[in-house]
């Protein structure tokens, strides 16, 4: 959500905050802002709206200094207005703090802050902060963000910086993501590495109710009541112009174009001499072979990441027969789930942060359950909750709506099926090397749909001024259909339904006109007849149909005009390749229209509040 980022050192602040704001963009936001100190004292500049307007406003005033804060700011408590954006200072400009999470008790405490005389400027949660701060502080910025921090209910991630002292920059989280940088003389605070890149590589991942003391000597770690933490550095792998755009006009084109390569990066060395390996898992090898240790599979995830789930579903039971269930994170824990320790509970979250589905995962370890995280980012929330961790390796994924991560999800859960599968000796043997073979082919398989780009654009031209889609699938592409609506919802903002495609005479039927734009995937498996008489019954209600179809399937070229047609593939294989289509097509139809395919309206990349 809210993006966060901190600056000590040698340098102008001012510069690399705002180049660590544009890294941050892809959370999503409706205002921005930054805070320097310098001899003169503090200085702060917001602005509503795209970060460029704040980058303008600064410029043209004085904004020199060595050690600063900034913000992106995603609204929850107040409108997006340059009042509401962040940084938050005191009534005296003498502590200064940027913020990410939700403070659920600060109406109590605005409400006595203010009757100690305290002067609120906006409606956010996030300035009862500064204020609280200044009334703990007796000359040490750290003491008083500890008592501060004690008497906060909520989550956050914050950075603080006071002219009072102006050396010295705290930090602190809980339940949101918060990453220091160690630099050559130099120190940052961020929300993501991201923002960090081609600064440094060496970063401290701080956990829940720690606080962080960073001043030009280096960095403290401790615990809320002072106790030192001692925790080693991690070094990142990603690469500075893996946040870069490197002449592609928008992330999301990039990083469609990118699949090939991460595809190869999440398959690399865990197929071996055709077996699947995953070397993180043997811990708990011998309970996921066993139906007496572990007898039902729960796939938990939010958005896109539920969607992955859908499908891994549908691969586990098939291959590893083993009762499986897919739930929404945000849902989970609500409705009362059965689970045991026989439970196996599979967490999908491309960040590692969705704050809904942590606390899924801390509800199922309540209860028993065995858990494993498929996630991008390592050192993230959710690798220091559950048991196992099964990194993507997908690279950076800075455009809001999900790519290359959800591809990459796909691959992962199909080698988690399939290797629980191994485990339990099945009795298909032939079919797992089928699959097992056609997920080593998917890089080359998608480069081939890649180099359809100008087809699906031009098909995506002709369509991009409808309002309204549905997206029908069966089997193992319901999910599909599922993913390709969010797509094209999430940035043409354009009306979209994904469908099973067997529902549709159940009340589906009724909204299908020549105003209605139906996507059919059609693609070789084993409801591919089933498909065709749905097509048909879009045909007889003068529906406009677009097909994902397999090349070489001579019936669907006789009844669709606008067709894209994918390599074959295994029918369990095959959503990825689709993805991809979808992926393309909902980018060429936002592009068509005008929009921000990067930054949509309204969504932040990193969901970290409930």
């Amino acid at each position: 959500m809210c993006g966060i980022i901190g600056y000590i050192g040698k340098r102008q602040a001012a510069k690399i905050l705002v180049e660590g704001l544009r890294r941050l963009e892809y959370r999503g936001y409706d205002s921005a802002g930054l805070a320097v100190l310098n001899n003169a004292g503090l200085f702060v500049h917001k602005s509503q709206g795209k970060l460029e307007r704040l980058v303008n406003r600064f410029q043209s005033n004085r904004c020199l200094g060595n050690v600063g804060i900034g913000h992106t700011r995603w609204a929850t408590h107040g409108i997006p207005n340059e009042v509401n954006a962040h940084p938050h200072y005191d009534s005296k400009r003498k502590i200064a703090v940027v913020h990410n999470g939700i403070i659920e008790n600060f109406r109590g405490i605005r409400t006595h802050l203010e009757s100690t005389g305290c002067r609120f400027r906006s409606e956010t949660d996030s300035e009862v902060l500064p204020h609280l701060i200044d009334s703990y502080y007796k000359g040490n910025l750290l003491q008083a963000v500890q008592s501060t921090l004690r008497q906060v209910e909520g989550n956050y991630a914050i950075a603080v910086i006071s002219p009072n002292e102006p050396t010295r920059m705290v930090a602190a989280r809980k339940g949101s993501p918060l990453v220091i940088g160690l630099g050559a003389d130099e120190f940052f605070a961020a929300s993501d590495v991201t923002a960090m890149l081609g600064h440094t590589d060496e970063v401290v991942y701080v956990e829940d109710d720690e606080i962080v003391d960073v001043a030009m000597d280096g960095v403290r770690i401790s615990t809320l009541s002072g106790e030192p933490i001692q925790r080693a550095a991690t070094t990142v792998s990603w690469d500075i112009s893996q946040v870069q755009k490197e002449g592609y006009p928008h992330f999301m084109i990039k990083e469609i174009m990118e699949q090939p390569i991460s595809l190869r990066q999440s398959i690399n060395e865990r197929i071996q001499a055709g077996r699947v390996v995953f070397p993180e898992l043997e811990p708990l090898s011998e309970n996921l072979g066993n139906s007496d240790k572990i007898n039902q599979v729960v796939f938990l995830g939010c958005g896109t990441a539920y969607h992955a789930g859908f499908v891994g579903k549908y691969t586990i039971e098939k291959f590893a027969r083993i009762p499986a269930a897919v739930d929404m994170s945000s849902e989970f824990r609500y409705s009362s789930p059965v689970v045991t320790p026989g439970t196996l509970v599979v967490a999908i979250s491309q960040s590692g942060e969705t704050t809904d589905t942590l606390a899924a995962v801390r509800y199922a370890k309540e209860q028993g359950a065995t858990t494993i995280a498929i996630t991008n980012v390592v050192g993230s929330s959710i690798t220091r909750e559950v048991d196992v961790t099964i990194n993507m390796y997908a690279g950076p994924e800075i455009a809001v709506a999900a790519s290359k991560t959800y591809t990459s999800q796909l691959a992962v859960l199909s080698l988690f099926a399939l290797y629980v599968a191994q485990l339990r000796q099945p009795r298909d043997v032939d079919a797992i090397e089928a699959l097992l073979h056609d997920i080593e082919d998917l890089p080359a398989q998608v480069e081939k749909v890649l180099t359809q780009a100008a087809t699906i654009e031009h098909i995506a031209k002709r369509y991009s001024t409808y309002n309204h889609f549905l997206y029908l699938g069966r089997h193992i592409n319901y999910p599909s259909a599922l993913e390709g609506a969010l797509k094209l919802k999430e940035i043409s903002y354009i009306h979209a339904e994904g469908y099973p495609a067997g529902e549709m005479k159940h009340g589906a039927i009724a909204l299908i006109d020549e105003e209605m734009p139906v996507v059919c995937i059609v693609s070789e498996s084993e409801v591919h007849e089933k498909m065709l008489s749905n097509i048909q019954e879009v045909h007889a209600r003068k529906g406009r149909i677009i097909a994902i179809a397999t090349k070489g399937d001579l019936e669907i070229e006789t009844l669709i005009q606008d067709t894209i047609y994918l390599p074959q593939i295994h029918e369990f294989a095959s959503p990825i390749l689709i993805a991809v289509a979808f992926q393309l097509f909902a980018y060429y139809v936002a592009a068509h229209r005008g929009l921000d395919v990067d930054q949509p309206r309204n969504l932040a990349k990193s969901v970290t509040v409930e």
